[in-house]
């Protein structure tokens, strides 16, 4: 894939400024590069999807950080290996701790898990202010949420509803659901 440099940096620079398109354009030229590699590593499509939709979240939060003397390319692989190797991490942990608290499990009698009437009264409350605070974002945030969530639609289903190309639809829902996480963070504190 040639890329030319100007146009790059020209983009990166309006990217570190907030620039939407700028984004969709970095997001168009390289999420098959990185898409591909977690592919190759993972070899679960669901998992390369997700993780490198972490990796285009991460290096948006850290476009600052980008130094411009090496490849843009590069610096994505990179970070888009350290979240895999973290998720790796992560899932060995839990590995041994499931161990464990399976081996435990086996000493304790079977407890009854239906939901109490004080549990789904909290799940009510919990999802009437989660709606509350989805109600803050923008309509096309709204929008592209309960399509993904509430609607469970794919990420192809979602870009039909809408009329707009996939990569749209998940930076839409990258953005949508930082914002609200800002939101829900403000909330709490």
């Amino acid at each position: 894939m040639e890329i030319n440099q100007e146009l790059l940096l020209q983009k990166i620079q309006e990217a570190k400024k907030g620039s939407q398109s700028a984004f969709n354009y970095l997001l168009d030229k390289f999420w098959n590069d990185v898409y591909g590699f977690q592919l190759k590593k993972t070899q679960n499509e669901y998992e390369a999807e997700d993780i490198t939709i972490q990796t285009f979240s991460k290096a948006f939060k850290r476009l600052e950080t980008f130094d411009e003397n090496y490849s843009f390319s590069t610096w994505l692989i990179a970070i888009s290996k350290n979240i895999h190797v973290d998720i790796l991490r992560k899932k060995n942990s839990q590995l041994r701790i499931n161990t464990i608290s399976e081996a435990s499990d086996k000493v304790n009698t079977i407890v009854d898990e239906t939901p109490s009437i004080e549990d789904k009264l909290i799940t009510e409350q919990n999802l009437a202010q989660l709606l509350q605070d989805i109600k803050k974002l923008k309509p096309h945030y709204q929008e592209v949420l309960n399509l993904r969530f509430f609607q469970e639609k794919s990420y192809k289903e979602i870009s039909e509803s809408l009329g707009e190309p996939m990569n749209n639809v998940k930076v839409k829902l990258l953005r949508a659901k930082k914002l609200l996480s800002e939101i829900i963070e403000d909330r709490k504190s």
